[in-house]
């Protein structure tokens, strides 16, 4: 332990620790604006200066660590000056567009300039003439309001990768853009969005689709559908105030309901539907040896456009179960419009995800038509259903609570815990345990799949067949699970895992690219323990026991993996380039 003062006050915080963490011991608030707690300090913008009693010199707070003695002054007048002219700098090569920014009321430059009361810049503003990049179907690369913090490069590179994104240039000639200055959608982008989510101003944002949306919900001709993903239900609220993890589940049909959507379905039925089919696909793979294991899991969409890119050669082990948004999607158009009377010709499907790669993915290939239609026609994120709930002018929190439609609603625990890390191995646990035993698990809670540890492994014994499993999250993680995989079969060795869970993002869907900004560790572990709650007090708590997920394979899809479910919940992957054309 390492004792200093902070301002006069005494404090104690591990070797090692950096002034701007010990700062925040004693809650005392140093700005920042390039550092982010997901990624390694850097110093590249220069906000979070203090100095040491006694001398002139200013250090950077995030990068420089504490010392024994050390006594740090984190604000007097020259230090809040040197910070104010900084910020001023920053301004001076940034658009003063501010209401037609994507990020106008949320963003961290703009809070910037207003705690230090900037009214006016004493520089002359020179903004690059930099084109907008929207060539990629999720995500909208604007680099005349890049702030050159990093963040952004950091992510796709250390976190995702990916090494989509880089700087270019040197100087005032310095930019961001995608890998070898081609237009981001034919870069090596996976759409995850993270960059989006830690770009502290509003150079890249998702590609806003509401006003798709809401033509659709004017239109009288049209009936239209929505369904929402798991982990919006833990995270919307934070939106209009509430703690991370808040459940609103009840809320947001009401909600849906009130902004025009006729019928109102959850991802979360999907869920389960989808665990029925990649859990039946591995025990036949397992049992009857029809097909490549381990079965590596395909419900993210950024991890499958990674694998089609780096890891075809792995494409025979990639489960071929569309993700829950598309089997809902399918289901809607293909068994529920019919059941319902409703002309398929004339829905509008939308889904509220927590994710921007799902824009891409509802048009990934022909298997996302597998209804006759476009199956999912627009996708939206949990950012911006906030949005139209805000222009609507809807009280989120005062409505009363609703329940979702059926037969396409009601879901079980095992379907809400597909939104965390984990969770659709847990999930595949539970019910692939029934369909090898013929027994349901004692306990059905899979803690070894649970936490934020970056790759999670265990052992499953399902009455004496042994079930080996790797849980992979942030997909900087994932190439030690592949490679383990490639060495053991190169070998001639047994295989490691029997079954792989992979999420783009850190913490799974809940910290998705399109989730509420300013997510950290503390907030993803707010919102895990949200949809374990939602989990622990759902009356069924395991895929197979949903009684409409009966209902709907005894009248429509027959057997699960039979030739009707391929055809609607099933779909194919394809090696493709770095840089598409």
């Amino acid at each position: 332990m390492v004792n200093l003062t902070i301002n006069g006050m005494p404090v104690q915080v591990e070797e090692g620790t950096s002034i701007l963490d010990a700062a925040k011991k004693t809650n005392i608030k140093i700005p920042t604006l390039c550092y982010n707690p997901d990624l390694p300090p850097w110093a590249a913008c220069g906000i979070c200066i203090v100095r040491m009693e006694g001398s002139p010199k200013m250090v950077r707070a995030c990068t420089t660590p504490v010392a024994e003695g050390m006594k740090v002054i984190t604000h007097d007048p020259e230090i809040i000056q040197v910070r104010r002219t900084v910020v001023e700098l920053i301004l001076s090569n940034h658009p003063n567009d501010c209401l037609q920014c994507p990020r106008n009321g949320n963003c961290e430059l703009q809070t910037l300039a207003a705690e230090f009361g900037i009214r006016e810049v004493p520089f002359q503003n020179i903004v690059k003439d930099l084109k907008k990049d929207e060539s990629n179907p999720s995500i909208i690369l604007d680099p005349k309001k890049c702030v050159r913090c990093g963040r952004c490069v950091k992510v796709c590179q250390d976190m995702q990768n990916v090494w989509a994104i880089e700087f270019l240039g040197r100087g005032i000639s310095g930019r961001i853009a995608s890998a070898a200055d081609v237009p981001l959608g034919e870069s090596p982008c996976i759409k995850c969005g993270q960059c989006s989510a830690h770009c502290p101003v509003g150079a890249i944002y998702e590609r806003d689709d509401t006003r798709k949306v809401w033509a659709a919900l004017q239109n009288k001709d049209i009936h239209p559908v929505v369904q929402i993903a798991p982990a919006v239900r833990v995270a919307l609220g934070e939106e209009f105030g509430l703690e991370p993890g808040t459940i609103i589940t009840k809320k947001i049909y009401a909600a849906l309901r009130r902004l025009g959507f006729k019928t109102v379905f959850d991802t979360n039925f999907a869920a389960d539907l989808t665990i029925m089919e990649e859990g039946t696909e591995l025990v036949k793979r397992l049992t009857e040896g029809k097909g490549d294991i381990p079965l590596i899991t395909s419900c993210c969409p950024a991890w499958v456009d990674y694998l089609e890119k780096y890891y075809p050669e792995m494409i025979p082990h990639f489960s071929t179960a569309k993700s829950p948004q598309q089997m809902m999607g399918a289901m809607i158009k293909a068994y529920w419009a019919q059941k319902a009377g409703v002309d398929p010709a004339k829905v509008f499907s939308v889904s509220i995800m927590p994710c921007t790669a799902k824009k891409w993915e509802i048009d990934r290939n022909d298997d996302m038509k597998s209804s006759g239609y476009q199956d999912v026609d627009v996708s939206i994120t949990t950012r911006e259903l906030a949005r139209m709930i805000k222009q609507a002018g809807i009280d989120i929190l005062n409505l009363p609570d609703e329940e979702a439609d059926s037969p396409l609603g009601p879901y079980t625990g095992a379907g809400t815990i597909f939104g965390a890390t984990g969770g659709v191995m847990e999930a595949a646990v539970r019910t692939a345990y029934f369909l090898v035993t013929k027994k349901e698990m004692g306990d059905v809670n899979f803690i070894p799949a649970r936490g934020l540890q970056g790759v999670k492994e265990a052992e499953v014994d399902m009455n004496g067949t042994k079930i080996r499993i790797a849980v992979a999250h942030q997909m900087g993680n994932i190439a030690a699970v592949l490679e383990k995989i490639k060495e053991a079969k190169a070998a001639g060795k047994e295989t490691p895992y029997h079954f792989v869970e992979v999420m783009a993002c850190r913490g799974g869907c809940i910290a998705g690219g399109g989730q509420p900004y300013g997510c950290t560790d503390e907030v993803r572990s707010k919102r895990i323990a949200g949809i374990y709650a939602d989990d622990e007090k759902s009356t069924y708590r395991c895929s197979h026991q949903n009684p409409f997920i009966k209902q709907v394979y005894d009248e429509f899809l027959g057997e699960p993996n039979d030739h009707k479910a391929h055809e609607l919940l099933h779909t194919h992957y394809v090696a493709r380039p770095l840089y598409q054309k």
